[in-house]
């Protein structure tokens, strides 16, 4: 996501300031800094111009409102010859602001339609060269006042997009009015008629560069009689008349350069047109499939004529027409440029080259055909970095989004070819990618930022650009007040932040503070930037410190205002997660209370959870789990419908990704740590989506249901649902076939809340029928669990190892015995005095394998290094569960397991006192 070519404005701090180009310039700031100050009020006028020159004009005007001096030297003529205003949306109204500076405006730059509605208020009567894109809307009214108002225009571009509403008749009024013409290039014309050509031929004698790209329909025969064109370009045009073209265009007289990039041109017409035309000197023929496909063609030496093709070497090629250059490398137009010739036809067939090749490889790249690779490889990557280095601003453009645009293999889910980034690496693209993006040029900036974003995508190239100063320079492109240039900086941030090794940096360099800022910025009407920069929040968020840095920034404001108010899936999403990622650090930092306090948050995010976008929904049920974990979040979930809305979720996510089932579990399982909102989710329908969700083959999905239907299970009530619900065979499933310890673990939990007596009493209350007919079902139920209970925690009995432990009273023993049984996992389970003081009370149940399980689960909550196992000590300890773990440890009757596992507790209770006084 990115783009381009630069001069150094400023550096910060005291080093030198550079303007390339211009000493006089360095010269003043370098004696003014040296005194300790600049008063730049005190410069000279020329160098403030030069100074202002840099600025694009939306920044210089700003600039010029600071005093008189500089209002006046803002409007200087030099300043506004030239003008782009791709980057802001203008109609009439900017215009006619615009128009009192614009009376010398010789170069104009646009995009859209509404941009062309205003152009003709300009008023600017010497404009020589009008570029346009987006051009899709364009009328031939538009264009027809458009050149009836500048007929001293010498050059007309309208593209790359198609350009499907002007017509023939457009151009007719272009050729009535342009006398001077000298270049016209428009691309998507459906049909370009003879009458609209020899229109061309007879009013514009001048006309020597002619582009009718990517269009349907052209008169072949017509364009023979434009006897003034030197380079003719049809690329991507369909239907051509190829007979006649081999018959005529052989015939005109100036033909120098000929582009038929990706048609379908047989190899007698090319043939013909290398062996007949007098002046030829290059045909390009870039992904031409018959071409190609021809042996005989491609052996073919044409003496002085260059075919480009994909099977020829084109640098090479190009290289040859340097007759004065000895040495002929891969840097042929930085070659060119240097050699700083004299000769005409030279420097213009160079210059139509560098455009075509440009438009060509972007045109060929978008398509993403297959079985291009060794092209690519070969010397595709190597012709873009070519072009970047040229001087004209549009092919540098192009060259970029092109390396930004070849890389991408499926967009939607952000694949890259790491073959060609890595390409682009090794043939010195970063350091040229950077230094275009430190161009003053916005349009250069944007694309550039966009392509080391899509390169960034693979982790070598995005380590070569970290280390080239990347993240500085996309941070800093990141506060552009062009939206453009800061969406694709946020991008290159975006996937930057994917290592975890470059979260720090970007956090160094300000980047979180101008990635919070952008979402202030362009709160509404930017959905692009607004998701890159969520994107980019969620990323950094998931990095404890970093998470820190974006909440102090103003991250949780800027992100809940985002799932609030945006109404764009791909925000939404980034925002909820980017919440989500704020939320998991409870335990080191005041974020997860943070976001649940900020005003709209939890609602917002229960919203999120109906929308019709499964990535949103994941990402907003994934927040809600993690905030949940927060006593008051959860309560204020539920207060704001949590639990309506994530019952509803789990009902409707039977066919959905395991990402959005895990989270929608995960989040009632957080929820239903309450036991008010463990009624609740009973009542609403939640235990049999849960029991669906516990059969599913993802493990992520069946643990996490898991967890929740052991919250649920204690409950009386809900314990009978599950039974209902048919949830005893499928945690019965859990507990002896998981590959997961811990959705076995809190499976047998789960059941053996269900089975430890209390929902006995509960299943009695009703009529005597009814009553007896839950008691036969529990029975079989009963036995059925108690029978995979017990199987699960044998599994975690080393008989040598109960042996050596019974025998012996020693720790090492005790220490073999819980090493075999520790499940590592079970440590992050926090436990309520409530839960704690159930498995106490099971040590007491007269089932011997509900003792071993409640031992087996005492001992998983109690072992030192346990994340909350000093909470779960302090509990037992202030219930007396120390006299019961001791009779259990010592009864006669109970099973072997139950009493070193209560042993093994003891023995945990004594290691937290002891470090709890100390």
């Amino acid at each position: 996501m990115s783009r381009r070519v630069r001069r150094k404005v400023a550096r910060k701090g005291k080093e030198k300031v550079v303007l390339p180009g211009c000493p006089e310039v360095e010269d003043e700031v370098l004696g003014l800094s040296q005194i300790g100050f600049a008063n730049w009020t005190s410069l000279p006028d020329d160098t403030v111009i030069q100074l202002f020159s840099c600025l694009n004009y939306r920044d210089r005007a700003s600039l010029s409102s600071t005093c008189r001096t500089w209002r006046v030297l803002g409007a200087s003529p030099s300043l506004w010859t030239s003008l782009d205003l791709r980057a802001h949306k203008c109609d009439s109204a900017m215009a006619a602001s615009l128009a009192s500076r614009c009376v010398n405006l010789q170069k104009l730059r646009f995009r859209g339609a509404e941009s062309a509605d205003a152009v003709i208020h300009f008023q600017a009567r010497n404009l020589r060269e009008i570029s346009g894109d987006y051009c899709r809307k364009i009328t031939d009214a538009t264009l027809s006042v458009i050149v009836a108002r500048h007929e001293v225009l010498e050059s007309l571009q309208l593209g790359p997009d198609f350009c499907e509403r002007i017509s023939s008749d457009a151009i007719k009024a272009i050729a009535l009015c342009c006398s001077k013409l000298k270049k016209l290039r428009l691309s998507g014309i459906r049909d370009v008629n003879g009458d609209a050509i020899n229109a061309l031929a007879k009013h514009c004698p001048q006309l020597t560069d002619l582009g009718f790209i990517d269009c349907l329909n052209i008169d072949e025969m017509a364009l023979a009689n434009v006897i003034s064109v030197r380079f003719l370009s049809v690329a991507g045009t369909s239907n051509m008349k190829w007979g006649v073209v081999s018959h005529h265009w052989p015939k005109l007289p100036n033909l120098i350069g000929l582009d038929v990039s990706r048609t379908d041109i047989g190899s007698a017409t090319v043939s013909r047109l290398l062996s007949a035309s007098q002046k030829l000197k290059v045909l390009c023929a870039l992904n031409c499939p018959v071409p190609e496909q021809d042996i005989n063609l491609t052996s073919t030496k044409n003496k002085g004529k260059l075919l480009l093709a994909h099977f020829t070497d084109i640098l090479k090629d190009i290289a040859s027409l340097f007759v004065d250059i000895a040495k002929k490398g891969r840097d042929v137009f930085l070659d060119w440029r240097s050699l700083k010739s004299n000769d005409k036809n030279l420097n213009e067939t160079m210059t139509w080259l560098e455009w075509i090749l440009s438009h060509s490889l972007l045109r060929i790249a978008e398509s993403n055909q297959l079985g291009l690779d060794a092209f690519w490889l070969k010397q595709g990557a190597a012709l873009l970095l070519n072009l970047m280095q040229s001087s004209q601003e549009d092919v540098q453009e192009r060259a970029a989004t092109g390396l930004a645009t070849f890389v991408v293999i499926d967009d939607e889910n952000a694949s890259i070819d790491g073959g060609r980034a890595e390409a682009v690496m090794r043939d010195g693209g970063i350091r040229l990618l950077l230094n275009l993006a430190k161009s003053w040029r916005e349009g250069l900036q944007s694309e550039a930022a966009k392509a080391i974003a899509n390169l960034s995508v693979n982790a070598n190239v995005a380590k070569a650009v970290a280390e080239e100063g990347g993240i500085t320079i996309l941070s800093g492109l990141a506060r552009s007040m062009n939206r453009l240039v800061a969406e694709e900086a946020a991008g290159g941030l975006w996937n930057l932040s994917v290592g975890e090794e470059h979260k720090g940096a970007i956090a160094e360099a300000g980047g979180v503070k101008a990635l919070v800022d952008l979402i202030f910025k362009w709160s509404t009407g930017g959905d692009g930037v607004l998701e890159r920069a969520a994107g980019a929040l969620a990323n950094l968020a998931a990095d404890d410190k970093c998470s820190t840095e974006v909440a102090g920034s103003g991250g949780v404001h800027a992100l809940v205002m985002l799932a609030r108010n945006c109404k764009f899936e791909g925000v939404q999403e980034q925002a909820a997660r980017a919440l989500a990622n704020l939320a998991a650090h409870g335990d080191s930092n005041t974020n997860n209370a943070a976001v649940g306090q900020e005003a709209g948050a939890l609602e917002a995010l229960v919203q999120l959870t109906h929308s019709p976008h499964e990535g949103v929904r994941q990402e907003a049920a994934g927040a809600l789990w993690n905030l949940s974990f927060d006593d008051r979040n959860r309560e204020a979930i539920a207060a704001a419908g949590g639990v309506e809305a994530l019952v509803a979720l789990a009902q409707s996510c039977s066919n959905a990704s395991p990402g959005l089932q895990e989270r929608a579990a995960g989040a009632l399982w957080g929820l239903s740590v309450s036991e008010a909102n463990s009624i609740a989710i009973g009542r609403e329908g939640g235990v049999a989506p849960l029991i669906a969700l516990a059969r599913s083959d993802a493990e992520d999905v069946h643990e996490t249901a898991a967890g929740a239907l052991w919250n649920l299970a204690f409950n009386p009530g809900n314990a009978l649902r599950i039974v209902e619900e048919g949830g005893v065979p499928a945690l019965v499933h859990l507990c002896s076939s998981s590959v997961s310890k811990m959705a076995r673990f809190m499976a047998a939990l789960a059941l053996a809340y269900m089975f430890d007596g209390r929902m006995d009493e509960y299943a009695l209350v009703g009529t005597s029928s009814e009553g007896m007919s839950k008691s036969v079902n529990l029975d079989g139920a009963r036995r059925m669990a108690l029978k995979h209970i017990d199987a699960f925690v044998l599994t975690f009995s080393d008989q040598q190892a109960f042996a050596a432990a019974a025998a012996s009273s020693a720790p090492a023993a005790l220490g073999q015995v819980t090493d075999s049984a520790r499940i590592t996992e079970a440590g992050h389970l926090r436990c309520s005095g409530a839960e704690i003081g159930r498995f106490v009370a099971m040590l007491r149940n007269s089932s011997s394998v509900l003792k071993a399980c409640a031992s087996f689960a005492l001992l998983q909550f109690t072992i030192p290094g346990g994340r909350h196992a000093s909470h779960h000590a302090s509990l037992m300890q202030n219930t007396g569960a120390a006299r019961v773990l001791r009779a259990a440890a010592a009864a006669a009757t109970a099973p072997l397991a139950a009493k070193i596992f209560a042993r093994i507790v003891l023995r945990n209770l004594e290691h937290h006192n002891i470090e709890s006084s100390l």
